[in-house]
């Protein structure tokens, strides 16, 4: 027998190339993990043009340690984004300790220097959700839910990045679950109160799903949570890295469609397997997501907002690195790249 008699599909050499690696796999599966060949100067394929528009959150910069908001922004426009999406803290400039002259300076500032807010954001929903089975936890965070729609009014951003609540939060120390009828009964009561507040303020509450939170697990349940509502003022942020620890986002997106008002564009690896760990986050590009089939889908369902890359770890030196890595990343991604 020849080696072409052991040859294998090219999907199945690459599976056990990214586990036991080229040095043991031989020149034959080293082969088959090469690149594609490319014309000098030129990428391998020709780029489409997308419509979407290219946004950050801060979290990926080390703000408030080491760089101030203004900084972070500079850094930001002269990396070449269009938008940033801000943080809702108990103690920052977007903060619960902000008045709403100091929040509408903030999106000033942020305008000034060229940059739209492309939506707020928060941690808060996690130590404060809206599901807790803490009558004080729970209270707490629907006290904060109407000082975010306020904040993002003030801030001058019409999306509110909403986690709904939790079935069950890996790093909390609740002692028991949510159960799932009792997470949806309490979702809804959460977002129902707020909704006037919500429509007055021209905020979208845009319902986030995760991946570790035992809610929402499905589109259909998604759009099914977000349809009971009946209102344009509640939709999806969608975040392609959350769901893909077992799905693909290019699916999920077909399926929620025009209910998507806003999106994390989040890279993930699915060589770190199905452990739950936020390591499996990677830098844009450095991941599996298929983000040709991904931006293709987002095209189909008419989206052409922000793309906002989300990240957890600031580069610890330079760490104005990854947001040129990022934006030279993204323009490639959305063929602005000639």
């Amino acid at each position: 027998m020849t080696p072409d008699d052991f040859r294998l599909p090219r999907r199945e050499w690459l599976a056990y190339a990214a586990v036991f690696g080229p040095t043991v796999m031989g020149t034959a599966a080293a082969a088959m993990t090469q690149s594609p060949p490319q014309v000098a100067g030129k990428p391998a394929h020709a780029a489409k043009r997308y419509k979407m528009k290219k946004s950050i959150n801060l979290w990926a910069l080390p703000y408030p340690d080491t760089m101030d908001l203004r900084q972070c922004l500079e850094v930001c426009k002269a990396a070449g984004f269009d938008a940033v999406e801000l943080n809702y803290d108990l103690e920052s400039d977007i903060s619960i300790q902000a008045n709403e002259r100091q929040l509408q300076e903030v999106g000033k500032l942020t305008r000034d220097l060229g940059l739209e807010v492309s939506g707020l954001c928060s941690f808060l929903f996690w130590p404060y959700s809206l599901t807790s089975n803490d009558p004080q936890r729970r209270a707490k965070g629907r006290e904060l839910l109407p000082k975010m729609i306020d904040a993002a009014h003030q801030l001058g951003t019409a999306n509110l990045l909403v986690v709904p609540g939790a079935v069950y939060i890996p790093w909390s120390p609740e002692p028991e679950p949510v159960a799932s009828d009792v997470c949806w009964q309490r979702a809804t009561e959460s977002l129902a109160a707020v909704l006037p507040q919500a429509k007055q303020a021209g905020v979208f509450l845009n319902v986030e799903n995760i991946f570790a939170n035992g809610f929402l697990m499905t589109p259909m349940e998604m759009n099914r949570f977000v349809d009971a509502f009946e209102s344009d003022q509640i939709g999806v942020h969608f975040d392609t890295g959350n769901i893909m620890q077992f799905q693909f986002p290019e699916d999920w997106i077909r399926q929620l469609g025009s209910r998507i008002n806003n999106v994390h564009l989040k890279e993930y690896s699915k060589q770190a397997g199905t452990q739950f760990s936020l390591e499996s986050f990677r830098p844009l590009l450095d991941g599996t997501t298929d983000w040709p089939d991904v931006l293709d889908a987002f095209t189909e369902v008419g989206y052409e907002g922000y793309l906002t890359f989300e990240y957890f770890h600031p580069f610890p030196h330079y760490p104005e690195a990854l947001v040129y890595h990022t934006s030279d990343a993204l323009d490639r991604m959305l063929g602005r790249t000639v």
